[in-house]
């Protein structure tokens, strides 16, 4: 059985899982998830916590319910406690201000850049040169993280761009005669 998989995962106070036909619902106090439960995985809720066990003994199974059990944890960390991402810009000029349902950037093009946030992902900017984007769901905040990276990256020789605040870029030398 998967490592990940053999762990059971304790529900926090405030926390609500309901096992529907083939559909996982996480309640919190910051919103609500849902997965659906793949064929080759059993999930069962035991005194508060959630175990989970291969249907059978093959390999995609075993694999699988690690992965389910991930993602699970991963969603009752999210309507409990939440996620988020930290960006900074670097470079003369570059400009965040959070607008409402929307990201205004100033990244040295010849226009603005708006990002409109989807649904259950928040952005703010506490200075012009940070944004924080929060949510829930850790694969569509970790997804807007890098959709708004992707609008300038780093370039590897002066370093200007958006970047995530842990980071590290690695500067190249400049071309010598």
């Amino acid at each position: 059985m998967s490592r990940v998989g053999k762990s059971p995962i304790v529900l926090p106070k405030g926390a609500e899982v309901t096992l529907g036909e083939g559909v996982l619902t996480v309640r919190g106090p910051l919103g609500t998830l849902a997965q659906a439960v793949h064929g080759l995985v059993r999930v069962k809720n035991e005194n508060g916590s959630l175990v989970f066990e291969p249907a059978d003994d093959g390999r995609e199974a075993n694999a699988l319910s690690g992965t389910m059990r991930a993602l699970v944890a991963n969603m009752v960390k999210g309507v409990t406690q939440g996620f988020e991402k930290k960006l900074n810009l670097v470079g003369v000029g570059y400009r965040a201000q959070a607008q409402g349902n929307a990201l205004k950037l100033q990244l040295g093009f010849s226009h603005d850049v708006i990002h409109a946030m989807p649904e259950g992902v928040k952005a703010e900017t506490p200075s012009q040169t940070e944004i924080i984007i929060k949510g829930v769901d850790k694969q569509r905040v970790g997804q807007v993280a890098a959709e708004v990276r992707g609008y300038r990256p780093p370039e590897p020789y002066k370093g200007k761009g958006v970047r995530y605040a842990d980071e590290v870029v690695i500067l190249k030398e400049t071309k010598k005669k």
